[in-house]
């Protein structure tokens, strides 16, 4: 059977009272932004329902690959409309039906009567609509609970619509709906985890990364854009920043005790982050930190580094442990992305032995002898801004 309609099922927005008009127009916004170049798909809204039509089967079935990947999705159906009368509903369970394998398998008639007019109460019509399916596949049996084939029907004033598949969106929340925020991006397996929790909560993203060239490669700028253009695939564009640190980094190393260069370097970066955060009217920086997984993820470090900063600073793998982090980026796809053997330029200029437990006023004044001002101002202008578009992707497992 040839599909030509999806309802589209909303999931934390139906909680959202007052705000909840708002929730759908942007979740209407990044369906119709992940679907830009798809010219048969039509999309209209209500209160708790959202209806994509397509004249064009082929680009019917790359919108429901891309539709589960988009935030603010619980789940949605391809269906079937007709005449909302007891015969026209009668006749085309039998075509969504037809659309299975019967030999063998249970189903079950569920019905949704949004239009309490409709002449039939909930028990007759699956009296009604079951007896008509069996009477057509007589192999078919009934099963209440957990049948192989559900038949669902929702009647509404405009017509009745049936389906027998749901497929899972992403859940969470519309991006942008929450805000805006900077993501610190390296080359590695966390921040782009990280990034997409936040996207998943709602919140938009800018990217910033730290490029050292000679010591880092074009090849490590490129897998920070390939990781950039993911996350860019569930819904909305990301804005990648790319700061030159070099000639920063290189006076860290001459000027700081090895074991506290890199406590000074997280703090370099968060401020040219904050700096870079304020022009992208960002409301708060992302990291990809897990609590004690490296050096300068202890809370001491972490306490250090975040004193150059009031800025909310987010990190929702705080409480995560690796094989937790690995297997939620084989899932989202940015997994083989991130082992790509290219260094970023935190992992090149890693101290032997840093500090796990940096006192603040110590690292304050090796940093004293440096008038690091400048360097991030100029950083900072001379950074390097891409616009990653929005990409279709291969077909994920199931997110969280």
């Amino acid at each position: 059977m040839k599909w030509n309609e999806l309802l589209i099922r909303y999931g934390e927005l139906s909680l959202k009272g007052r705000n909840r008009n708002m929730f759908v127009r942007k979740l209407r916004n990044n369906i119709q932004s992940a679907l830009h170049d798809l010219r048969s798909i039509k999309l209209t809204s209500d209160r708790d329902r959202m209806f994509l039509t397509a004249n064009d089967q082929d680009e019917m079935e790359i919108a429901i690959k891309r539709l589960s990947h988009v935030f603010g999705i619980q789940s949605f159906s391809p269906v079937a409309k007709c005449e909302a009368t007891l015969e026209a509903i009668k006749e085309t369970a039998i075509h969504v039906i037809g659309s299975d394998e019967t030999a063998d398998k249970t189903f079950k008639v569920e019905i949704k009567r949004i239009d309490k007019s409709f002449p039939y109460v909930t028990g007759e019509l699956q009296q009604e609509i079951g007896a008509h399916v069996l009477r057509n596949f007589p192999e078919l049996g009934v099963k209440m609970k957990k049948p192989d084939i559900l038949l669902h029907v929702e009647i509404r004033q405009d017509g009745a619509y049936l389906t027998s598949k749901v497929y899972q969106g992403a859940g969470g929340m519309p991006i942008g709906s929450n805000g805006h925020s900077l993501l610190m991006l390296s080359g590695g397996i966390d921040s782009p985890v990280a990034g997409y929790l936040m996207m998943k909560r709602g919140v938009s993203l800018d990217a910033i990364h730290f490029a050292s060239p000679p010591f880092t490669s074009e090849m490590a700028k490129k897998k920070v854009m390939d990781l950039a253009t993911q996350l860019s695939s569930f819904g909305a564009s990301v804005k990648l920043h790319i700061i030159p640190f070099t000639e920063i980094q290189q006076m860290i190393v001459h000027q700081v005790p090895d074991n506290l260069s890199m406590t000074t370097t997280r703090r370099v970066m968060l401020q040219i982050a904050d700096q870079v955060r304020q022009e992208a009217e960002a409301l708060a920086i992302v990291t990809g930190e897990s609590l004690g997984q490296v050096a300068s993820q202890t809370l001491d470090s972490l306490t250090a580094i975040n004193a150059v900063t009031s800025t909310p600073i987010l990190r929702p793998l705080i409480a995560a442990d690796k094989l937790e982090i690995i297997d939620l980026a084989q899932k989202i796809g940015t997994y083989d992305i991130s082992i790509q053997p290219y260094e970023d330029c935190c992992t090149i200029f890693t101290p032997a032995n840093p500090k796990t437990k940096p006192k603040l006023q110590k690292v304050e004044y090796y940093e004293s002898f440096s008038d690091f001002e400048p360097m991030i101002e100029k950083a900072v202008q001379e950074r390097t801004v891409i616009e990653l578009p929005i990409q279709e992707t291969d077909e994920f497992e199931s997110l969280l």
